[in-house]
């Protein structure tokens, strides 16, 4: 099974970015924390991330053409304004699960709006790293269960 990790803007600054929200973690252990939980769930995961909406959505359309079993998506910003990104999802048909390490909806109104929702099956939001992680055992479990 191989699942897509697909981190949007400023996914890169965590450690400097409003420690308060984000914690101290850098974006290194994330990515590390990402790819051990993809080794205990028996799991290949790719790791992308990019500040640029099109390279996502060229990750996005890559993971099509690399037949992923799944995708799991935290946009950052883009989350609240890509329609782009929501058609993308969409085309390619591949079960999405939305991540963000805070809880948008705890925070500015203008980030209650998520249009990758619009294209997701499950969200995990304002778990830190441990959304990622639940984020690939849903998938997991979500293969076990498709016949």
């Amino acid at each position: 099974m191989k699942i897509f990790v697909i981190n949007g803007p400023n996914l890169d600054f965590l450690g400097i970015r409003e420690p308060e929200i984000y914690g101290h973690e850098t974006y290194a252990q994330l990515v590390e924390y990402i790819e051990n939980a993809a080794r205990e769930l028996g799991v290949t995961v790719s790791v992308f991330q990019s500040n640029h909406e099109g390279a996502l959505i060229d990750e996005i359309h890559r993971a099509y053409f690399e037949k992923a079993d799944g995708l799991i998506v935290n946009a950052g910003g883009y989350t609240h304004t890509s329609i782009a990104l929501m058609d993308a999802l969409k085309a390619v048909g591949l079960p999405t699960v939305e991540v963000h390490l805070s809880d948008p909806e705890q925070r500015e109104a203008f980030r209650h709006i998520s249009y990758v929702a619009a294209a997701s099956e499950a969200r995990f939001f304002g778990q830190g790293f441990a959304g990622y992680r639940a984020a690939l055992a849903y998938l997991v479990r979500r293969a076990e269960e498709t016949p």
